[in-house]
Order: C-alpha cells, then structure tokens, then sequence
C-alpha cells in the first residue's frame, strides 16, 4: 500500500524536476539569470568565437568578400548569434591558443575545430558535431579488389595494406587487418601512399576521410571502402570533431547543445557539400 502512495508522489517530482531542467536545456534561449555566459554576450551584444581556418570544419574565406569562414562550424555560430539577437565577433586564435583563450574569458566559444581527447576534456567541455576518420582506397580495376564490398571484406591473407610510417594507422592497422600483409613507408608529404598503390606494390591504403573527394578528383581510377558517400560517414578509426567552451557554465552548453541537436541535419548536410565540392 505505500508503494502504492509513493508512486504518484515520485512521478510529480519527477516531472516537476524535468520541467526545471527544461528551462535551460531547450533551443530557446534561457531566461535572465540562467546563464552568466549568455547573460554577459546579450548586455555585450556580440558572440566572440574564437577561431582558425581549417577544411572542411571551418574554411576560411580569403576572397576578401562574403562571409569570413563557411563550414558546419560557423553554421553553428551564426545560428547561435541569430538565436540570442546578437553580432558575431571572430576572435584570431593559433592552434597553440585556441583551448586556453576560453579560460581566460576572451572567446565565448572556441569553433576552431578541435579534436575531443580526454586531456582537453579536462579543461573544457565539448559540443561534438562531427568526426575525423579513416576510409581505405584502392585500384579500381584490381582484380583482387573485385569482391570487396565491405571494410570487413579487405582483412584476408592475399591482401597487402600500405600506411606511412609514424602515423596513427600504423598501429591501429595490426588490431583492423589482422590476415592483411601490412607494410610501411616514409612519408611523402602527401594524405596517402597513393605511388604505392598506382605502381600495385600494395593493394590498399588508409586516407582521411576529409581527404578522399579531392583525391578521388586528382587520380582516377580508385576505388573507396567504404564506397561513395559512406566513405564521408566512416566510423574507422573516429575521432569526435567539435566546437569547445568553458567548464563553468553548465547552462550555456546545454543550450548550444540542443540548439546543435535541432540543426544537426543541416550541420551534416553543410559538411558533406564542402567535402564534394571542394571547397
């Protein structure tokens, strides 16, 4: 019978906690009071984003007219300026300076594009809106390539696989392609051992997935795993991509987060044009 009582008791307290939470949580924007952050960037009236160039995240714009960066990136930032009625303002960082410059309270949020690892975990929280990843690609017309249709399917005996030395590949590569013949070289300065493949001393090779539309553009005659578009979307070997703010203001994140989660589609959608486009 108590049971019983407490059930209704529990349920109204859980909805009257999840009413609260919603009240910084949403897309809107959370009221005065809510969040410092947000509450300094309105009376400011300007969002300082903290920011370098880099495809296909946050290209920057040296035309000398129209935007200053394109990319999902500033997608996001311009969506968050739009939503609390304010100007953007770019705040030039280095790669050295575009984590620490949110501590000191000079940028608001850092969209350079950064990689999530748990060091800068530590430091800053992220809201991760894509991801860096490896695709494989070989000859098309290599007869031993000819039933491959999965990433899955490149692990046999018969199949050798080139990675440049001193690169992430090279240890990941073992633990992936366990059958596969695996074999390093120097790098070249290139995004790939593409020579290794074209003189056929290896059947395939791991690339960027970020990388691939522009070689796939400059060589014909390849071939990508995954193949097409899911080369765009790879899950192998990923690394979460995202957009970083300050530890301090856990209101502030929930709101760009769930603003993020409203437009992710268009975030996606505007990634993978630059990547097909080139830029």
């Amino acid at each position: 019978m108590k049971l019983n009582l407490f059930r209704p008791a529990a349920l109204a307290m859980a909805l009257l906690l999840g009413f609260a939470g919603s009240a910084y949580a949403g897309a809107d924007v959370p009221a005065a009071g809510t969040s410092p952050k947000i509450d300094a960037i309105k009376e400011r009236g300007t969002l300082k984003v903290a920011a370098i160039g880099e495809f296909p995240w946050l290209p920057e714009n040296t035309t000398g007219s129209g935007p200053q960066f394109s990319g999902p990136a500033w997608l996001l930032a311009e969506e968050y300026a739009k939503r609390l009625g304010v100007k953007l303002e770019v705040v030039p960082v280095s790669h050295e300076t575009k984590v620490p410059i949110l501590a000191t309270g000079e940028a608001d949020i850092s969209i350079a594009p950064l990689a999530v690892t748990p060091k800068r975990q530590e430091v800053v929280n992220f809201v991760v809106y894509s991801r860096s990843s490896l695709c494989m690609f070989g000859l098309a017309d290599n007869p031993k390539l000819k039933d491959v249709k999965t990433v899955d399917d490149l692990n046999r005996e018969d199949l050798t696989m080139v990675y440049f030395t001193g690169t992430p590949p090279e240890t990941w590569a073992p633990t992936r392609f366990p059958k596969a013949t695996l074999k390093g070289v120097a790098g070249s300065g290139a995004n790939a051992p593409v020579e290794e493949i074209l003189a056929k001393r290896a059947d395939f090779a791991t690339i960027d997935n970020v990388a691939w539309p522009a070689l796939a553009r400059q060589v014909p005659g390849l071939v990508s795993f995954p193949s097409g578009d899911d080369c765009l979307k790879s899950t192998e070997m990923a690394t979460d991509v995202g957009l970083a703010v300050d530890k301090k203001d856990p209101a502030f994140l929930a709101w760009l987060q769930a603003v993020y989660d409203e437009i992710k589609d268009q975030v996606t959608a505007e990634e993978l044009k630059l990547l097909k486009s080139g830029g």
